[in-house]
């Protein structure tokens, strides 16, 4: 039982793809400090399961599970109706909820399933919770993405959804890269507010992201194998690679501090791309469309 040191009382803080990995570690640590949490996951089941394992840990945790698909618009806007109806705060918004898929699919919007996900989620929540985030200053908006944005020269606005042939290495990598350069629009954006947004690459971490994907959980033959090999070679747990996101949420080291690429809990250089503002801003522009705002 850990006790709750009360540094983050009043405070309210949601972390997206939090029943599993660094999510639930992000969320489990938020409530330790006192914070009421809301664990975002698209699986009653298991967001019941994190629950209990935060409550274990910290009985007397302020910590509730919302339910969302992320990759569905439609249902993005329902989490955000559903927070707002409850609460009247937000002080910490964590974007980490995302995957890759292995074939080319389509969201329930008709929109690549790793561009829907990895980054259109990231944009609409956002955007639909930021008037309360504004009120609730200083507030710090926090977004996960990784080292994989640098495996892209940019972002391909001709061929934005992969139609013309798809690579997810490809895919996942453009996906992070947008979430590097929305991080960095955002945060030019919000200049002034007392609203930091920051991004960060968590580290190569051991989670269910990796097998999410039906066709690689379906595949008994060398290609799981070898991703299997890869990962356990590769990865830290979900308490290492939760590191920087607690820290970003949390730290009085970076309080005021916006606009910036975080790795091992310091402040790292992100990809040539990724510092491109018109991309940023067509990014912007093209992601409003998709998502109707």
């Amino acid at each position: 039982m850990i006790p709750v040191d009360g540094r983050l009382n009043g405070k309210v803080c949601l972390v997206t793809g939090a029943t599993s990995g660094i999510g639930e570690v992000t969320a489990r640590a938020l409530t330790q400090m006192g914070a009421t949490v809301i664990v975002v996951g698209r699986d009653l089941q298991r967001g019941a399961a994190t629950l209990s394992r935060i409550k274990a840990a910290a009985p007397t945790a302020q910590v509730e599970f919302m339910l969302a698909d992320l990759s569905s618009q439609a249902q993005i806007r329902q989490l955000a109706q559903e927070f707002k109806r409850k609460y009247s705060r937000l002080d910490v918004l964590v974007n980490n909820a995302g995957g890759v898929s292995i074939a080319r699919k389509q969201s329930v919007d008709g929109i690549e399933m790793t561009f829907a996900l990895d980054h259109l989620n990231y944009f609409l929540l956002t955007h639909l919770l930021l008037d309360t985030i504004k009120a609730s200053a200083p507030a710090r908006i926090v977004n996960v993405a990784s080292e994989a944005h640098r495996r892209v020269p940019g972002i391909n606005f001709n061929d934005l959804q992969s139609e013309r042939g798809y690579n997810s290495v490809r895919a996942y990598g453009q996906a992070k890269l947008a979430n590097v350069l929305f991080t960095y629009e955002l945060a030019r954006r919000l200049d002034g507010t007392n609203i930091s947004v920051n991004v960060l690459h968590p580290g190569v971490v051991a989670t269910d992201m990796w097998f999410a994907d039906t066709r690689l959980r379906r595949n008994n033959g060398i290609l799981r194998t070898l991703v299997v090999q890869l990962i356990r070679l590769a990865a830290i747990s979900p308490e290492q690679g939760a590191q920087t996101m607690i820290y970003l949420a949390t730290s009085p080291e970076v309080e005021g501090v916006t606009g910036k690429y975080f790795a091992k809990e310091k402040e790292a250089q992100s990809s040539p791309a990724s510092h491109d503002h018109a991309a940023a801003t067509r990014l912007w522009q093209v992601s409003e469309t998709l998502t109707k705002l």
